[in-house]
């Protein structure tokens, strides 16, 4: 850390508050003691300039397009690891050894299954309901069937608490998906890996056999990789708000699902889909196209530019490779949908407009393509997203439990209601 200063003058009085400079990135001024000095707060809407914590796990640089897990290039652990490997990764710092490897894939493997009576506790939803609802129930409903792991003092019970989310949360979504279409649950396989596993639960019946292909393995093994953890996203501050009250975990990842499934975080590969259905044949993207840089036409291009990333998506470089790997396997030639899609994303790459504006096709853009050729419905994407960024989520979480400085999480605000006055009774309010 630095020990150089930035100084604030404030009504005349100037005051010196330190700099702190991380490993790479921007530094930032640390104005945890200017309310003391000053009696004043900062005022940052959404949080976009302010560092609520610090970290050891992710690194974007969005004016770059680098994402990095563990210092660990995004690109390179896509193409040559697999999800479990960075689950490792990300909660352990490391990439693991051989043995590491094989015995934390085996700890994953063999917790894989819910208890019991979970059966039972899904035919309390209507048979209609969407998959997102589920999970938040689900996960949350986790703390009442596994009492021995919700002790966050206790590393051990942590550890083991973390192990069950990763491992359980395949399950519970491929259960939620399968009560959302009237089918029986399937029961996980110990002798499949974590992705081809959770496709069996998915995609198989009891009336016959299935083979999983390993080209859609990979490429779903792949989207968990790219969605594993994104630094402090709305998400991630959620699951990390809540574990700063002293949660138990299982309610830290209920909460942080439920602030996913908003269509500005992970519902916006679905907002991508319904865009491309809007649109309906590749003839009327020119018309769309029009209605997009008309700033007086509400239409906006769903799928495209990014929040953080100001040049193109490291992960979206990946997820268009896997997209087209994913459509070759499966010979789709017939579905306007992914008609539409291609067609988009050529224009959008060479079009001036776009390209002036950095407005480049993002990873929701391809997910939701690939994941909807794989035969998920879109009210499974963000389910799978959460299923994902499980990993993320915790690993943020045991940062934050081990971390000496944490506190609750307490943000203040500027007050612009109502001054103090005096309560009037109803009679004498005319």
């Amino acid at each position: 850390m630095s020990s150089s200063t930035s100084t604030i003058s404030v009504d005349g009085k100037s005051v010196e508050l330190p700099v702190k400079e991380g490993t790479i990135g921007p530094s930032v001024v640390d104005i945890s003691k200017l309310y003391g000095q000053t009696g004043m707060f900062t005022y940052d809407p959404g949080f976009t300039s302010t560092a609520a914590t610090e970290s050891k796990i992710t690194y974007i640089d969005g004016d770059k397009g680098i994402l990095l897990y563990r210092g660990y290039p995004i690109d390179q652990l896509a193409e040559h690891g697999d999800f479990l490997e960075t689950c490792y990764l990300l909660l352990y710092g490391e990439l693991p050894t051989a043995a590491q490897k094989a015995d934390f894939d085996y700890r994953v493997t063999r917790h894989t299954m819910v208890h019991d009576q979970m059966n039972r506790f899904f035919t309390g939803f209507r048979r209609d309901a969407h998959p997102m609802a589920i999970m938040v129930a689900c996960v949350g409903a986790l703390s009442a069937f596994y009492h021995d792991s919700t002790d966050i003092s206790d590393p051990h019970q942590r550890m083991i608490a973390s192990m069950r989310m990763i491992a359980k949360m395949p399950t519970l979504a491929a259960m939620a998906y399968k009560y959302s279409i009237g089918q029986p649950f399937v029961y996980p396989q110990n002798d499949l890996d974590y992705t081809s596993n959770f496709l069996k639960m998915c995609f198989a019946v009891p009336a016959e056999e299935y083979k999983v292909n390993p080209v859609l393995s990979r490429a779903l093994d792949r989207i968990f990789i790219l969605h594993a953890d994104h630094e402090q996203n709305a998400s991630t501050s959620t699951v990390r708000l809540a574990g700063s009250s002293g949660a138990n975990p299982f309610a830290c990842i209920a909460a942080g699902i439920a602030c996913l499934w908003g269509p500005a975080h992970g519902g916006a590969n679905e907002a991508a889909l319904k865009m491309l259905e809007e649109i309906g044949t590749p003839d009327r993207i020119p018309e769309y196209i029009a209605k997009a840089k008309d700033k007086n036409d509400p239409f906006r291009l769903m799928g495209f530019g990014h929040r953080v990333y100001k040049n193109y998506d490291p992960r979206a470089r990946i997820m268009q490779k896997t997209t087209h790997e994913v459509l070759n396997e499966l010979g789709i030639k017939d579905d306007p949908l992914l008609d539409v899609a291609v067609e988009l994303e050529q224009i959008a790459l060479k079009d001036e407009y776009f390209v002036e504006k950095k407005l480049y096709p993002n990873i929701d853009f391809y997910s939701g393509i690939t994941l909807k050729a794989m035969g998920f419905p879109t009210s499974m994407f963000t389910v799978l997203f959460a299923l994902a960024r499980t990993v993320g989520w915790i690993a943020q979480w045991s940062e934050m439990i081990e971390d000496p400085s944490q506190r609750i999480g307490r943000p203040r605000q500027l007050y612009t209601g109502s001054p103090e006055r005096d309560y009037v009774t109803v009679a004498q309010r005319g």
